[in-house]
């Protein structure tokens, strides 16, 4: 009888940027030097080389490109990342393959290249409709230029496209942002995901904090939930806090990590789940670069690694869960861990349930769209660790 192989996310990180962004504290750096990124896509091909070995009882279901900015990429090197995955890892033939592109990058001829490469899934950044509050968040492309690219994405032959979105800018109200949405809705992509900016330390914004003009808490909170009432009558369902689709089209690679799932990251800063183990790469691209090619060199290219013990695993299992609409069913939660989940979690989740933050159908718990603006709060309460202790992607 033929064993059925393991599934498994990969994650690529690609950190090279135009211009970095205001608000953005992912790994990236506004790029100078051109050649840099041949190196660092040689290094990222090592890289896979080295983990194959490990993978050879896995199928990788789901490709993810992020960043920073992808599409900086030349296509010829997108080519290569791609032999690469094929070449060492058994590709399943319905994979899901996301390619993050900022609309400042791109053209027809470039997203024709991505679909004939294989790509079938593209993640546009527009954040905003108003070229005022794109200005503001730093980003190099205007509304225009964004209408442009999505209609070049639609004629080069993708039909799963998702939009990311932003609110909660400096500036901006609550007409604005409704502006937004409806003109995102209009276009009627597969997918938007729908983030509230947060000032992160280490950011333009985070030095700037004292001096900008941002919506109090129950702005952003009316912003949140109008949009998730918006977003639903335009045919669009939550599935997760931040991110809702039409015609089934959820991020399968996203509910990889939400629901606990094996993926491994390719590249500077990437974070990896895999056998039970998490860990991520150095966030520095030469090092990472002559950690890979420089073998004499001996630089190690993992910064942190941890085994995940039961009781840590319970911990982040509920609380990914628990961004997902869904939430935690008991019943399979107790099939996980052999472990009663109301008398571990679901006692202390009751708590919140008079007053309209959790609600809970059978041995199913999950959060109301009130529960989801505070759930990092909450969940910091419930649970033996912060949300925010743990990376994914």
């Amino acid at each position: 009888m033929r064993m059925e192989r393991k599934t498994l996310g990969l994650y690529l990180h690609i950190p090279f940027c135009a211009q970095k962004c205001a608000y953005c504290d992912f790994y990236s750096y506004a790029l100078g030097d051109d050649g840099i990124k041949k190196n660092y896509v040689s290094a990222m091909m090592l890289q896979m080389e080295d983990i194959s070995g490990a993978c050879r009882e896995h199928v990788i279901d789901t490709v993810y490109f992020g960043g920073g900015t992808p599409s900086l990429l030349p296509l010829s090197q997108v080519e290569r990342l791609l032999y690469s995955i094929r070449h060492n890892f058994k590709l399943s033939k319905g994979a899901e393959i996301t390619f993050e592109a900022n609309p400042g990058t791109v053209n027809l001829k470039y997203l024709k290249g991505l679909r004939k490469l294989g790509i079938n899934r593209l993640s546009l950044g527009m954040q905003s409709a108003n070229n005022a509050e794109l200005k503001v968040l730093g980003r190099i492309h205007s509304v225009e230029d964004f209408g442009q690219t999505y209609k070049d994405a639609r004629a080069a032959g993708f039909n799963n496209i998702s939009v990311d979105v932003m609110y909660g800018l400096p500036g901006q109200s609550e007409a604005s942002f409704r502006r937004t949405l409806e003109y995102v809705a209009e276009l009627e992509p597969e997918h938007i995901s729908l983030y509230c900016l947060k000032i992160e330390e280490g950011t333009p914004f985070f030095a700037m904090r004292d001096t900008l003009s941002l919506p109090d808490d129950d702005t952003e909170y009316e912003m949140y939930s109008n949009a998730v009432e918006f977003l639903s009558k335009q045919g669009y369902e939550r599935y997760e806090m931040s991110n809702f689709a039409r015609g089934g089209n959820m991020s399968r690679h996203n509910l990889k990590y939400w629901n606990c799932e094996e993926y491994i990251g390719i590249g500077a800063s990437a974070h990896s789940y895999f056998c039970g183990e998490r860990y991520s790469v150095v966030r520095n691209a030469e090092t990472y670069i002559n950690g890979l090619e420089v073998l004499e060199a001996n630089i190690p290219i993992i910064s942190e690694s941890r085994m995940i013990d039961m009781a840590e695993s319970m911990n982040e299992y509920v609380m990914l869960r628990m961004r997902l609409d869904e939430g935690v069913n008991g019943s399979e939660f107790r099939a996980r861990y052999g472990v009663d989940f109301w008398k571990k979690f679901g006692v202390y989740l009751d708590e919140y349930i008079p007053d309209g933050f959790v609600k809970k159908n059978g041995e199913n718990y999950s959060f109301t769209t009130k529960g989801m603006f505070v759930s990092n709060y909450i969940l910091s309460a419930v649970l033996d660790f912060s949300p925010q202790d743990l990376d994914i992607g």
